[in-house]
């Protein structure tokens, strides 16, 4: 999916025919200022989050670590990169640094020998509750004048988009007529044959949050 739309037709503006000839609804015109927003509000998040930490020792991406760990309890490295949305070779490295600062350490996994937990030491957690708490401090100072309502909503919408976006990232389009008759479906041909084998896969995965403002201290 493109995010940025206008050129596929030329200079001349012309149009295809068909579906693609369709004008954009007002809902698609704002998802695709949604889409926009996205890459350049999260390296401002990261680049605000990495002066905030400046003299802590800690990363943006430890940071993230340590609230995943906070939030989820002890986990494996694979587990914390289903989590955050990552590969697992960055969160090994960030896992590796936060033990080096005494924030995080190994324990044995009952579940399996050959992949230990990682958990928050004393140290770790109280880094994190400190940076959460400046967290608490300058959402309302800052952010005071949004509903609850609204941020609720901005919460369902990136929900959805991250939803539909793991299908298009894993090659699994699942098209939410499938509950349609077989009739419907045999209608339409060949058009949704591509990657679905009707389970939506990552359900498991959540969404990963990057705290607003960050704030700490790296617990030695």
């Amino acid at each position: 999916m493109s995010v940025i739309e206008g050129d596929a037709d030329g200079p001349a503006g012309g149009h295809a025919d068909g579906d693609d000839a369709k004008e954009p609804t007002a809902t698609e015109d704002l998802l695709y200022d949604v889409i926009r927003r996205l890459w350049p509000l999260h390296r401002t998040v990261v680049r605000a989050v990495e002066r905030e930490l400046a003299d802590t020792g800690m990363t943006a991406g430890e940071h993230a670590l340590l609230d995943a760990l906070h939030t989820e309890g002890p986990r494996t490295v694979p587990q914390l990169a289903r989590t955050m949305g990552l590969d697992r070779q960055p969160v090994q490295r960030w896992v590796n640094h936060a033990a080096e600062l005494g924030l995080v350490v190994t324990a044995p996994n009952p579940a399996h020998r050959r992949s230990s937990l990682i958990r928050l030491t004393t140290e770790g957690t109280a880094a994190i509750r400190g940076i959460q708490r400046f967290e608490a401090t300058e959402l309302r100072q800052r952010l005071a004048d949004l509903p609850a309502e609204d941020v609720r909503t901005a919460l369902h919408v990136l929900d959805r988009l991250g939803e539909e976006f793991r299908h298009l990232a894993n090659g699994s389009r699942v098209q939410r007529e499938e509950t349609d008759s077989q009739g419907s479906r045999d209608s339409r041909g060949s058009e949704g044959s591509n990657g679905s084998n009707g389970k939506p896969e990552g359900h498991d995965i959540r969404p990963a949050t990057t705290p607003l403002m960050h704030k700490g201290r790296s617990g030695a």
